[in-house]
Parts: C-alpha cells; structure tokens; sequence
C-alpha cells in the first residue's frame, strides 16, 4: 500500500505553516494494525517528514518520517497502513474521542 498519494501530499500544509494555529486540520492516519500505534499527518516537508498527533503508549504531538513508517514490520511482518477511510478533521476532535 503506498502510504502517501499525490492526493494526501498536495493538500498536506508545509512543515511549520500551521504552527500558530491552535486546532490545526490533521489530513491523514497511519496505523499499525498490530499494535496500539497511530500517527495522524498535520504538516509534511514535501519529503519525509511530519508534524502530527501520535498516539502510542503516550499521545502527544511531534515529528515522524514518513521512511520510518514504510521501512517498519511489525511482529506478524505486517507494515503500517494508511486509514482510506480517514476523513480530515481538526486536531481537537482526535483529541476529544
């Protein structure tokens, strides 16, 4: 599965262009789908890195890469996926669920 289309990189706001705003739009969602780990895409530099929401054994906001998250294999030898279904949402409502 190609984990970032065309689609998700050019509605993707560059790295630090939201940064001022207090509940920006998170665009996509990654998900390990055999462990508790989930990244959701604010911001991306156009190339491999993010700023987003993750959610692991903590839930914070931070960068990920994007080459992380396609190089990874999990205990099953299963690879992150991306949520299709996903619809974009602003931050607060992740953190509201």
């Amino acid at each position: 599965m190609m984990l970032l289309t065309k689609k998700d990189r050019s509605r993707l706001p560059k790295l630090y262009s939201t940064q001022d705003d207090p509940n920006p739009m998170v665009w996509v969602k990654f998900f390990d789908p055999c462990g508790c780990w989930t990244w959701y895409g604010v911001e991306f530099d156009g190339k491999d890195e993010f700023f987003g929401y993750v959610e692991g054994y903590d839930k914070e906001l931070g960068y990920f890469y994007l080459s992380e998250l396609e190089s990874y294999r999990g205990p099953l030898g299963l690879a992150i996926e991306r949520d299709r279904y996903f619809e974009p949402c602003r931050l607060n409502e992740l953190r509201d669920q």
